[in-house]
């Protein structure tokens, strides 16, 4: 027989220890360790949340800021890949100029003389060794008439700026002239252009450049009529003839020897120039380019053939026409019809150094601020000594530093400079008097009648000149003066 096997029943001790050993099993198990997971995930992603947060605040004006900086480093790189960055070289000064310089600055010590008058009396005293000398003489008058040139305390130097240039400019014609030397383009003089120039116009009326070439291309004729031939924009309709064939509805382009020997132009540059139309197809036959319809329709035939007219073969966009001049000291000169600096300055041959515009935008956009300044400063003292008017130059320079303060080219006029001034006054004096009245009223602006047309206004003395000092003085009287 079997023996009866008897099983004990757990004790309470015996329960409350499996209990427990079945809670430190669980805890080991990794279903726990998934939960443990979870809410570290979320605290990442609560993390990751919190960093977009702050990402808009601070970090993404950074990017903004590295992304201008980026844009600007390609734009030099872009001009520096086209000047070549072979500035001029640097010509050593001998050394008995070198001994004068040395002695002047001994003399000076404090005082301070611009570069210019220096260099000139350095070569004036090379040439003429009795003015050695003298030299302690020459400077100490030379300081006398610098500093007698020199503005006075609180002088009024914008309105006499502005009285200078004016004032002459009453009596400047009006009319159109033609370009001084060539006689083919047509430039505006006189008062029309000191207005552009004032204005800031974005493009003049009459755009123009003065193309200098390098060592090789400047002396060689066939050279810089090659150089020209890339400047200068030709269309299709100038080199050869259109004829539409409306039975077949095709259309035949015969070029013109000749021209395209003159351009040179090939003609299969001339075919892969009418390729890029869409819906067409070219087909060379001998002497002339047949061009078929993808779709042939009557008005599509008419459609190409107006595109066809104007279609651009080779040059530049916006440089119309071109004229090639010999001169004395320069060699071959190109002067164009209309204006493209940025593009002119990438073709071989072309000097970026002194190739000129007289669209100051352009100017401004590619070489910078501070060649945009130097170019009004050139262009409205071209435009007032042509006249044969003499303002002095430093009235433009102040005028053009106006224009070109805070960075940017600016008009002196409502849109610009007049806009931004403090005085609610002086701008109603200017132009659109009520709305500027108006607008300030509105903003609860205060007048602190700082400048010269706001006191007029009032009827009070300008803080300018005499009117700046402010002079008390004690009067002692004798008793026979009471």
């Amino acid at each position: 027989m079997p023996k009866k096997t008897t099983q004990k029943k757990p004790s309470k001790v015996e329960d409350k220890k499996t209990e427990k050993q079945i809670k430190e099993k669980t805890k080991k198990t990794p279903v726990k360790k998934t939960e443990d997971k979870k809410p570290k995930k979320t605290e990442e992603k609560k993390k990751q949340t919190k960093t977009k947060e702050t990402k808009p605040k601070v970090e993404i004006k950074k990017e903004k800021s590295l992304k201008k900086k980026r844009k600007i480093r390609r734009k030099t790189e872009k001009i520096e890949k086209i000047i070549e960055v072979k500035s001029p070289k640097k010509i050593e000064e001998p050394e008995e100029q070198k001994k004068i310089r040395n002695e002047i600055k001994k003399i000076l010590k404090d005082e301070s003389l611009p570069k210019k008058i220096i260099d000139d009396i350095i070569l004036k005293v090379e040439k003429d060794k009795n003015l050695h000398s003298k030299l302690k003489e020459i400077l100490s008058r030379a300081i006398k008439e610098y500093k007698k040139n020199f503005i006075d305390p609180s002088e009024a130097c914008g309105i006499v700026g502005a009285q200078s240039i004016g004032e002459p400019g009453t009596q400047m014609t009006m009319r159109t002239f033609h370009y001084a030397g060539v006689a083919e383009i047509n430039v505006t003089l006189g008062l029309p252009r000191l207005i552009e120039i004032v204005d800031a116009r974005s493009i003049p009326s009459t755009p123009m450049m003065n193309i200098y070439l390098r060592d090789e291309y400047r002396l060689n004729s066939d050279l810089a009529k090659e150089v020209a031939n890339k400047i200068e924009i030709t269309r299709l309709n100038g080199i050869a003839d259109i004829e539409t064939d409306l039975t077949n509805l095709t259309i035949n382009v015969k070029p013109n020897v000749k021209t395209m020997k003159n351009k040179n132009i090939t003609i299969d540059e001339l075919e892969d120039s009418i390729k890029k139309i869409r819906g067409i197809g070219t087909k060379l036959e001998k002497d002339s380019i047949k061009i078929t319809l993808d779709e042939p329709s009557y008005k599509k035939l008419l459609d190409v053939n107006e595109t066809l007219k104007e279609l651009k073969v080779k040059g530049i966009d916006g440089i119309k026409r071109i004229i090639i001049r010999k001169e004395e000291k320069e060699g071959y000169v190109i002067y164009s019809e209309g204006s493209n600096l940025e593009k002119v300055l990438e073709i071989e041959g072309v000097d970026p150094f002194r190739t000129t515009t007289n669209d100051i935008q352009s100017v401004g956009r590619v070489l910078g601020i501070e060649a945009a300044r130097n170019i009004i400063i050139q262009e409205a003292h071209n435009t007032l000594s042509e006249q044969g008017l003499n303002v002095d130059l430093r009235h433009i320079m102040l005028v053009s530093d106006v224009m070109t303060a805070d960075g940017t080219i600016k008009a002196i006029g409502r849109h610009g400079v007049s806009k931004e001034k403090e005085s609610v006054l002086s701008r109603a004096a200017f132009e659109i008097t009520v709305t500027h009245l108006l607008q300030a009223a509105r903003r609860g602006e205060i007048d602190q009648l700082g400048g010269v047309a706001e006191n007029i206004i009032v009827g009070q003395p300008v803080n300018l000149g005499t009117g700046a000092v402010e002079l008390v003085m004690k009067r002692n009287l004798n008793k026979k003066g009471k």
